[in-house]
Order: structure tokens, then sequence, then C-alpha cells
């Protein structure tokens, strides 16, 4: 019989087991998982049990003061140990605090499951899910609900989505399909009872599904579905491993599957998808305005073809303008060219120095025009607030700002103007409307094409009608998205990231904050190929995830160290 139970405290910055005796009285109660209450240092803390023994291999060790309640099942336990290496996390404390319920639960509900073959399916996912799982390219109108039902007909399941608002959507409906849903992590308890559908956001991933046979990811693509703070895990990665582990198959939804999931989870056919004339009708209509026959330095991004949208009374219209945070736009005052990197062909900006600047390669040159030698240039980029006085000087009605900044919903109209972080906040309308595309598909950054693609997307599922000012009318992404065909920036993206062994093909992560050279200084350069301005920030690069991880963790910190690691940071 288990008596000595190994602990690992809920304290920030420890990441040591303790040995604690489990008194008589608790002996039927604890388990590895379960959250528990111990001694340590002269204070009672929380802690999670992660291991039993028969025997301590310490001489006297303290009795568990008390059972907490439930938490973390071994198996995801064991997941988190897993992620502490893939992410290069120094402990595996945030993984099981992500896996572990909000309040205390000390008992279980009885299973409750009733469904049995909802309907309506999708015989495409079935299709996967007897296959093994692998990855669904769905339009961005599509509904997805018949692909979750088809995973539910096998049994419990798992579903992912990348909002909030999204899970909610989906609770709302599989409930009113007959099936039992716990919505996580409010319904932590359910969900590990036992019911036909586990739902939430990225956190899920790590919530229990008692008896789980299958798992949904929705929007596959979506940034959301990656934690910001360090340890920087994706939800998409997590789930994989999981059943990988569990044995069961997972789908992977998305308008648009990133380069990773179509390397890593689809099958040796690629992502599975409707018909072209069936996925072409669930796109929006996307009208290209060509300006490269304009003046590029002109102050006004209010074309003419955007001025007869916002003139029609019977059209709602959202105009989108990212400015804040981003890389400028410079063309030449005398050819009228976009300036771009020679190297990666990504969008350049005037460094303090004079110099033009590539934020994703790091390379630099004279400021000089590449295509005809002159060496002046204007900047592309107003602001939205600006911006919004010329819409509403030239549409003749009101015109709201929104950005990401605002707390309270914004007030209704039918012309909006804002950051992408409006495509998330304004109701529904007839155009969303990207004033300056160009600096989204020419980013510095090595995912620009799929974030920007991600945007149309988004657009589409706002607006029947999409409409994208560029001087760029032929990039890929405005391609495959003219065409309904993805495929064309995953085939573009794989040549350039091969060639760059970027992922898939490799590992990265960045090392910021004060003491990052000490840590750097520690890694094995066999094993990581270090790069960066050497000003306490760093880009490490390595063969795989794991060997990359492994790698980072066997460094010591300085004490006192505010050092951050993002492994696979979206943007850089």
């Amino acid at each position: 019989m288990s008596r000595i139970a190994r602990v690992l405290p809920d304290v920030t910055g420890l990441d040591k087991v303790f040995d604690y005796s489990i008194p008589d009285d608790l002996v039927g109660s604890v388990e590895v998982g379960s959250i528990v209450r111990v001694e340590l240092h002269g204070r009672r803390i929380g802690g999670w049990v992660v291991e039993t023994l028969s025997e301590s291999t310490v001489d006297s060790v303290k009795p568990i003061a008390k059972v907490t309640g439930h938490g973390p099942s071994p198996e995801l336990i064991e997941l988190a140990a897993w992620a502490q290496v893939r992410w290069a996390a120094r402990r595996t404390r945030p993984f099981l605090v992500a896996a572990s319920p909000k309040r205390a639960v000390r008992s279980l509900p009885r299973p409750n499951r009733r469904a049995q073959s909802p309907a309506p399916s999708s015989p495409a996912t079935t299709e996967l899910l007897s296959s093994g799982g692998g990855v669904l390219r769905l339009p961005p109108r599509s509904d997805v609900l018949p692909s979750v039902l088809s995973a539910i007909g096998i049994g419990p399941t798992l579903v992912i989505v990348p909002t909030n608002a999204d899970a909610m959507l989906m609770a709302s409906r599989l409930r009113r399909t007959g099936a039992t849903v716990a919505l996580v992590p409010d319904d932590w308890a359910l969900a590990a009872g036992g019911v036909d559908a586990v739902v939430g956001t990225r956190s899920a991933a790590w919530m229990p599904c008692a008896d789980m046979a299958a798992a949904v990811v929705v929007d596959e693509h979506d940034e959301a579905l990656q934690e910001e703070r360090s340890p920087t895990w994706h939800a998409r990665d997590v789930v994989a491993e999981r059943c990988r582990r569990a044995g069961v198959p997972a789908v992977f939804i998305s308008p648009i599957p990133s380069l990773v999931a179509v390397e890593e989870l689809a099958g040796s056919d690629g992502p599975v998808h409707p018909p072209a004339e069936r996925e072409r009708q669930g796109w929006p209509r996307v009208q290209i305005v060509d300006r490269g026959d304009e003046d590029p330095w002109k102050k006004s991004l209010v074309t003419s073809e955007l001025i007869e949208r916002l003139r029609d009374p019977l059209q709602r219209v959202l105009c989108v303008s990212n400015t804040t945070g981003r890389a400028r736009v410079l063309a030449c005052r005398s050819c009228k060219a976009l300036v771009r990197c020679e190297n990666c062909d990504a969008a350049v900006g005037l460094a303090d120095d004079g110099r033009l600047a590539c934020r994703r390669c790091e390379a630099v040159r004279p400021p000089v025009c590449q295509e005809c030698g002159a060496g002046k240039f204007a900047n592309l980029r107003p602001g939205v607030t600006r911006i919004g006085e010329e819409l509403e000087a030239a549409g003749n009605r009101p015109v709201v700002v929104v950005t990401g900044k605002d707390e309270d919903p914004p007030p209704r109209s039918d012309v909006y103007v804002g950051t992408e972080a409006a495509l998330y906040r304004v109701p529904p309308v007839d155009v969303v409307a990207f004033l300056e595309f160009d600096s989204e598909m020419l980013a510095p950054r090595f995912r620009a094409s799929e974030q920007a693609l991600a945007l149309l997307v988004r657009a589409g599922r706002l607006a029947p009608t999409v409409l994208v000012q560029t001087f760029n009318p032929e990039h890929e992404v405005l391609r495959a998205a003219r065409s309904a065909e993805p495929q064309v920036v995953i085939d573009a993206e794989r040549e350039r990231r091969s060639m760059l062994s970027l992922p898939p093909y490799g590992a990265l992560a960045s090392v910021t904050g004060a003491f990052s050279d000490e840590v750097v200084a520690q890694l094995d350069r066999d094993v990581v190929e270090v790069g960066g301005d050497g000003e306490d920030r760093y880009l490490l690069r390595a063969t795989d995830w794991m060997a990359l991880g492994d790698a980072v963790n066997a460094t010591t910190r300085p004490p006192g160290s505010r050092v951050r690691v993002a492994v696979d940071p979206p943007r850089i």
C-alpha cells in the first residue's frame, strides 16, 4: 500500500517535489493528481500529488495536512512533464495550474452521457476519425457543428475553440442537439465526471475529459490557441500529443490550415477538403483594389472604390488599418516601388542610423531603392484617427473608431474604422475593407502570409464582401483568397521555411530580458544556434523542439533574473 506522497508545491519559482506521509484517515482519498495542503518551511501551502510510494527515501517526513480535492489526472501530469521540455519551461507548475479546477472539487458527479448518433454529422470527419484523425479544411463560412457531432458519435469528445464567445455558442448549440456538455473551466467537475462533450478555449487542452474518445480543434490556425505568456504552449500541439498518448483520433479544422498542421498532423494526402466549387461558395467575395498606378505617398487611403461603398446608405462598412506596433511600409518617391528586403521579401523600415533594416531576417542595407537607385522614401502609414476623419468626410456618414484598448462594445454605426481588433468587436457588416494590406502581407515575420490570410478569413465571417487595397495584387495571399485555394500559401511557405529551417522544419525560440546573455552563454552550441543583437535579445535555433527545450532547461538562471523564453513565438 502507498503510504508516501510526493508533492509538488503550488509555489511560484519552486519546482522541487517533497515527500509527505499519508495519514490513515486519508489513505483512500490521496492519489496521483490529488490537490492537497502540506506544511513547508513553517507555513501551510497547496500542492499536487505527482507520485505515490510505499516508502520514502527521506528519514523523517511530515504528514499531509488535508486533501483539498480532485486535480489533474496522472495522464495529464505526465503530459505536463513532456510540455515542460517542449516549451522550455523551467517548471511543470504552469501546466498543472492550467489543468486544475478553479475551485475545490471534493466529489465528482456520476457520468451523464446521452448522445447516441447525433445529427447532422459530417461524412468527411467520420472518415477522418476512423482513419486515426487528421486535418479538415472547411471554408470560412462553413458550419463546424456536424464535424463535432461526428466526433461525439464515437464517444466523449474534447472540443477546443479560439474564443470564449465561440465556446459559449458551441456549448449552447450542442446542448440543443441533446448532448451533455461541460463548458470548462467552470464545469471542471462535470468534465471529470463524464459528459458527451467538453468545450472550451485553449486551456481546455488541459481539462479532464473522462473516457475521451476523440478531440476536435476548431480554427487550428488561430493565434488565440497559443498562450501569450511564457511558457508559450499551443493548444493544437498539446491536444495532438495528448491524443497520441491516449490512442484516440483528433481532427484539426481550419479554412487555412497552418503549415505545421499540414506537415505534422495531416496524412500523406494532405488535408481533407470539400470539392473546389463547394469550397469556393464558402469563401467571401474578395475585391482587389490595385493601387499600383497611384502615387504611394498620397496621404489618403480612401480610394474611389471605397468611397462608392461608403456612400451607399444600404451598406455597413468596417475599415481596417493596423498602424499600432507595426513596421513602417516605405515607398520610393521616384519609381513608386515598395521597399522590400532583398533576402526575404519583407517590408523594411528606416533604422535610427538611416539605413534600411528588415526586422524579419535582420538584414540591413543603405537607403537606396532596389528598383531605381533613388534615396527618398515616403511612409505609407497614417493613423486610424485621421483615417476616420477622412472616411467621415468622404462618405458623409458618422464613423466610429474602434481599437483594442476599448473595453466597452463600440456604439452601433454604419461605418467603423479600427485595427484588426475591430474584427472581433463589431457586429456583422456588408463590407470589410483593408485599407493598406501590404503591411500585413509583407510584415517582418516568418508567418506573415499565414497571419494575413487569417485576417481575410476573419473578415469573411463578418461580411460577404472583403475589399483589399494593395500595391501587390498578385501576392500569394490574395491569389489564395481570390481562388479559395489556401494551398497557394502553403506551397510558398513550404519552400521558404524549408530553405531557412524555420518551423516546422526546425525549432525556434526567443530569449529576452535582463541576464539573457548569461543564460545564452551556457547553451550547448552543438545543439543550439544563437543569433540576435547581443543586448538581452536572442534568437535560438535547433533541429527539433525537444532538443531545444532540453538545452534551454539545462541552463542555470541567475537569481532575480527576468529572462523570458518564448518557444515558437507567433510574432517573430
